[in-house]
């Protein structure tokens, strides 16, 4: 690893922490995927499929198979919408909700046995991600939906 570009670490701990994540994730029915869309819906509230795909810079077809999980295990509930009725309003439900912190304190302790500050950690990783983001952002709005997403 000492002779690995910078990139090549990135990728390599962001996959290990996924997985480690993702390990914890299926006891509670989630995934890593499926905690984004979770903490999107908790925090901005109900939205269509289609906004939600957007908002986590996503297709629309992959987010429908990750609701699809969510509505299974109860975390979210889709009905279709009154202005719209080609699309579909995702809410979160109370089960979502706790599936939310529970994710939350998982994630924190993926982390938490190793001898890395966590915030410290955040605080660059945002910066990185503020960095790219500005650089690949097609229009402000995609920008600010990538980097102010609650889940970052």
């Amino acid at each position: 690893m000492d002779h690995w570009p910078t990139g090549r670490l990135l990728s390599t701990a962001a996959r290990l922490v996924e997985h480690s994540w993702n390990e914890k994730l299926a006891a509670i029915g989630l995934t890593h995927a499926g905690v984004i869309a979770i903490e999107v819906l908790a925090a901005q509230g109900p939205m269509t499929q289609a906004q939600l795909a957007q908002y986590v810079r996503v297709q629309a077809q992959t987010m429908g198979k990750t609701l699809s999980r969510l509505e299974a295990h109860g975390h979210i509930a889709r009905v279709r919408s009154t202005s719209d009725r080609r699309s579909h309003v995702v809410s979160l439900t109370e089960r979502g909700q706790q599936a939310v912190a529970e994710a939350v304190e998982m994630e924190r302790s993926v982390l938490a046995a190793s001898s890395i500050d966590p915030e410290a950690l955040r605080q660059e990783l945002k910066s990185v991600v503020r960095e790219l983001a500005s650089q690949f952002a097609t229009t402000p709005n995609n920008a600010g939906a990538l980097v102010d997403n609650p889940s970052s």
